[in-house]
């Protein structure tokens, strides 16, 4: 089929790289994005506004476990 409806999850190095949600302790934000393991270096990719927008992270990435940091 051509166009299926159904989008393959986005990929990134899943050796290297971990799915994290940053939250701030004092504005409350929260973004998701990836932590390098090596260097501790965080890539943010989504500004997280509500449940819907931590789900269609996850999904987007094929994402089920993903650890917060502050």
């Amino acid at each position: 089929m051509l166009f299926s409806g159904k989008k393959a999850a986005k990929e990134y190095d899943r050796e290297h790289l971990v799915p994290v949600l940053r939250c701030s302790i004092c504005t409350g934000e929260t973004s998701a994005g990836f932590r390098d393991v090596r260097t501790g270096k965080l890539k943010e990719v989504m500004l997280i506004r509500s449940p819907q927008d931590l789900e269609r992270f996850k999904k987007e990435y094929g994402i089920e476990k993903i650890e917060k940091i502050y």
